[in-house]
């Protein structure tokens, strides 16, 4: 049963941290559905550490994330179903791993490699409403009952068809790949988010730093495996800062980038409650 549940675990994390789109958009999941399920793989990945080491450092930079930017964010009105899923942000504990990612029901991860490298609450808060999105628009349990179909995960998850676990465990060495070919959740994530921000105090434009910062420095070259990875996996970066700028200029704001410390920002709040949170942690756990 240990060995089924994990191979589960796994197969969701290879469709949701993707996140990519389901063509017709079917859902067969109910909401309850995809807080049970989001549960039962954030149950996993807390018996993991090995893989996902839970940050067991300062409290106060989760406290600070969660206080200022993650509930502020889900303060926003076109959130709709903050009273039905279970959202709740953990720190995954790994410096090298420039990521983030969403659970179905609203569990939502980020590495602290990526905390290390944005620079600004917006930069955080356009991620986190990207992930928020995720889970909103539902794209893990949709893209589920689009490859699967509800009455195969439905007889896996009740033990009533436990031959066809080696299907979904040949399907995680190609996953990855297959899913990758689809951008529009991704973009539709990207969107959302620019809408939830406009709610907030945040810049909108947030949710394209990252790309922007990988662009301009030698990210990709200091760390291939993690970039080339991370590229494989999510629409191309290039295109996403384009579409965030056109989003912006229809909305009729001005144009930042991740170096600017205008209205919405927050370049120095981030840097003295996380990144250097984050650079006492690493310098004094020499990790």
């Amino acid at each position: 049963m240990k060995n089924y549940k994990q191979i589960i675990l796994y197969f969701l994390f290879s469709v949701l941290v993707v996140s990519n789109g389901c063509g017709t958009g079917i859902n067969l999941f109910s909401q309850s559905d995809d807080v049970k399920l989001g549960r039962e793989v954030s149950g996993e990945i807390s018996k993991n550490p090995k893989e996902y080491p839970i940050f067991k450092g300062d409290p106060l930079i989760k406290k600070y994330i969660n206080d200022r930017i993650f509930n502020h964010i889900l303060s926003s009105n076109q959130i709709t179903s903050r009273n039905i899923y279970k959202y709740e942000l953990e720190i995954i504990d790994d410096p090298k791993v420039f990521n983030a990612f969403a659970l179905p029901g609203g569990y939502i991860y980020v590495y602290t490699g990526l905390l290390k490298y944005l620079n600004s609450e917006a930069a955080l808060a356009g991620v986190i409403g990207h992930e928020i999105a995720h889970a909103e628009r539902r794209h893990g349990t949709k893209r589920m009952t689009t490859s699967y179909g509800v009455g195969f995960l439905l007889s896996l998850v009740l033990g009533n068809n436990p031959s066809q676990v080696s299907q979904i465990a040949g399907n995680l060495f190609v996953g990855l790949a297959f899913l990758a070919n689809s951008r529009s959740d991704e973009n539709e994530a990207d969107e959302f988010s620019f809408n939830f921000l406009r709610d907030t105090r945040y810049y909108p434009g947030g949710v394209k730093f990252f790309f922007e910062h990988m662009k301009a420095d030698s990210l990709v070259k200091n760390n291939p495996g993690e970039i080339e990875k991370f590229l494989s996996t999510h629409p191309d970066p290039i295109d996403r800062i384009a579409s965030t700028d056109e989003r912006l200029k229809l909305a009729g704001l001005p144009i930042m980038n991740y170096k600017s410390n205008g209205t919405g920002i927050y370049n120095d709040l981030y840097y003295s409650n996380v990144k250097k949170k984050l650079e006492i942690y690493y310098k004094n756990s020499g990790k």
